[in-house]
C-alpha cells in the first residue's frame, strides 16, 4: 500500500492544489487535502496548525506537507504532533517538480578552481583600504587577493600591505609589469607573482613565491612552454596562463591555446584571466562568467584571475564563485548545468509565471473582501478583489479603476507593488505580492535584508491593507 500524505492549504488555494494533484500522474503516494480554516495559505503558522489540526485529521498519514511560505518551527511542530511536517514549494504549481521530477537539492559546497581577485588600484589605497577591499572579495568567494601595481606609479607601502594581508589570513599575489615590483613582492613574502616569462623566470630562483607564467611574445604558446620547461629545470612550481584575449582581438585563438596547452600538459596548473571578457564586453557578466567557467571546467583549469573594475562588473567575483560551484556540481553529476542554482539568473527565471490567466480568473471569482491582490501571468498584470478582475500591462492603466478613498498609504503600497509586477512581467521574473523580486547574486544578502526592513517599516507607518493570494 502506498504511503499517504496530508496537504494543508487555505480556502483560496484549495481548488488550485486539488487540480495540480489531480493532474499529476503515477503518484508514488496517496493523498488527502485539509483546508485549515485560513483564507490565505501564506498566513499559516506552526502555532495555528498545532491549534487547529486534530489527530483524526492525520490518522494513517505518513507526512504532512505545508505551503512553502508557512512560518514557524516545523521541527518542533513535528515533535508536538508526532508526525513529520515539511514545507512544500512556495508555489502550488511547483509541486510536480517537488516530487521526484526535480533533482535533490544540489551540493554546491565544493569547487576545484581558485579565484584570484585583483585590487587593481592598490597603490592608491592605504593599508586599511586594501584590507577592506580584500575582506569584500573574501566574502564574495575569493581564495587569493591579488595586489595590482599601476604602471609608472610608486607603491611604497606594498611590503606593508602584503604583511597586513597575511596577518588577516589572506593568500597574496602581486601583479606588475615591472620586474622590480615583483622582486620586492617576492622578498616581502607574496605567495604568487603575476607574471614571469621565459625571459624573467630566473626571479623565481630568488624568492619562494609561485610564478604565473605568460608568453613573452603575445599569443605564442611556444614561448609559454619554454618558460614552463625552464621552471621545471630549476625544480620550482608554476602556473601557466596562455592569456584570454578580448573579442575581435584573438578570443577564439586564445581559447584554442588553452585547449592545446591542456592537451599537451594534462596535469599542469593553469590560470585564466576572465577580465578581458567580463570587463571589455557590454553584456551582463553573469552569462559571460557562466560560459567561461563551463570552458574552464571542461579544460580542468584550476585558477582564475577576476576583477571588478567596470561598474557593470560590480559582482563579478561573486558570479565567478557561483559559476565555479555550479559547473563543478554539474561535472561531478555528469549533468547539464541546470536546476542547480538560480543565482546567475539575474534578469530572467526558468519558470517565471506559475499561474495562467484562467487560474487567476478562478481565484478572483472566489475573493469576498475588498483587499487588492496582484498576480502576474504571461499575458500581463492582474489586480482583483471582490469587485472584479482587472488586467493591464501598464500600472497606470489600473489607476482610473481604483477606489482608494484618499488613502495615500494604500496608494503608495499599490504603486510600489505594481511597479515590481511590471518589471517582473517585462523581464520574466517570478512575482509574489509583498515579497522582493529575486535578483540572484546581483544583490547581496545585506542589501536584500535592508530593503525588506525598510519595507516592513513602511508597512507599519502606512497601515496598508492588502491580501496575498496563494
Amino acid at each position: 500500500m502506498a504511503d499517504k500524505l496530508l496537504f494543508l492549504t487555505g480556502k483560496l488555494a484549495l481548488p488550485s492544489l486539488q487540480k495540480v494533484l489531480d493532474d499529476m500522474v503515477s503518484l508514488p503516494f496517496d493523498y488527502q487535502i485539509h483546508e485549515i480554516g485560513v483564507s490565505v495559505a501564506a498566513l499559516m503558522t506552526d502555532k495555528m496548525i498545532a491549534r487547529r489540526l486534530k489527530p483524526a485529521d492525520y490518522a494513517g498519514v505518513k507526512e504532512i506537507i505545508v505551503p512553502g511560505r508557512c512560518r514557524g518551527d516545523l521541527v518542533a511542530l513535528s515533535q508536538q504532533l508526532g508526525i513529520s511536517v515539511v514545507r512544500g514549494p512556495e508555489e502550488v504549481k511547483d509541486l510536480p517538480l517537488y516530487f521526484g521530477r526535480e533533482r535533490k537539492k544540489p551540493d554546491l559546497s565544493q569547487y576545484d578552481v581558485n579565484i584570484f581577485a585583483e585590487i587593481v588600484d592598490a597603490p592608491e589605497r592605504d593599508i586599511a583600504g586594501i584590507l577592506a577591499r580584500a575582506e569584500y572579495y573574501r566574502a564574495s568567494g575569493a581564495d587569493v587577493i591579488d595586489i595590482g601595481c599601476l604602471p609608472q606609479e610608486s607603491f611604497p607601502h606594498m611590503e606593508d600591505a602584503i604583511v597586513a594581508l597575511h596577518e588577516a589570513g589572506f593568500k597574496v599575489s602581486v601583479d606588475s609589469l615591472e620586474l622590480e615590483d615583483l622582486k620586492r613582492a617576492g622578498k616581502a613574502g607574496a605567495d604568487y607573482l603575476l607574471s614571469l616569462t621565459e625571459e624573467t623566470y630566473h626571479l623565481a630562483q630568488e624568492v619562494d613565491a609561485i610564478p604565473i607564467l605568460v608568453p613573452a611574445e603575445p599569443g605564442s604558446l611556444a614561448s609559454l612552454e619554454r618558460a614552463m620547461e625552464a621552471m621545471d629545470k630549476i625544480n620550482r612550481p608554476w602556473i601557466a596562463d596562455p592569456i584570454l584575449d578580448p573579442i575581435h582581438f584573438g578570443l577564439t585563438n586564445s581559447i584554442v591555446r588553452y585547449h592545446q596547452l591542456r592537451g599537451t600538459y594534462p596535469e599542469a596548473d593553469i590560470m585564466m584571466g576572465v577580465g578581458n571578457l567580463t570587463e571589455l564586453t557590454d553584456a551582463d557578466t553573469t552569462g559571460i562568467n557562466a560560459l567561461l567557467f563551463g570552458i574552464i571546467s571542461e579544460l580542468g583549469i584550476n585558477n582564475v584571475l577576476a576583477t571588478e573594475v567596470s561598474p557593470h562588473a560590480r559582482r563579478a567575483i561573486k558570479e565567478a564563485d557561483v559559476s565555479r560551484r555550479m559547473m563543478h556540481a554539474a561535472k561531478r553529476e555528469s549533468s547539464l548545468p541546470r536546476d542547480l542554482t538560480s543565482d546567475l539568473l539575474v534578469a530572467h527565471e526558468r519558470r517565471p509565471f506559475p499561474d495562467s490567466a484562467e487560474d487567476i480568473a478562478t481565484l478572483a471569482s472566489n475573493i469576498k473582501d475588498p483587499n487588492y491582490r496582484i498576480k502576474v501571468a504571461e499575458q500581463g498584470i492582474y489586480m482583483f478583489n471582490r469587485d472584479g478582475l482587472m488586467h493591464a500591462s501598464d500600472p497606470f492603466d489600473f489607476y482610473p479603476q481604483l477606489d482608494l478613498k484618499d488613502d495615500t498609504g494604500h496608494a503608495f503600497y499599490l504603486g510600489a507593488e505594481l511597479a515590481k509586477a511590471q518589471v517582473a512581467w517585462q523581464l520574466g521574473k517570478r512575482y509574489t505580492q509583498d515579497e522582493e523580486l529575486l535578483w540572484g547574486c546581483a544583490t547581496t544578502v545585506e542589501e536584500q535584508d535592508i530593503t525588506q526592513q525598510k519595507k516592513q517599516g513602511t508597512t507599519m507607518t502606512t497601515g496598508r491593507k492588502c491580501g496575498t493570494a496563494e
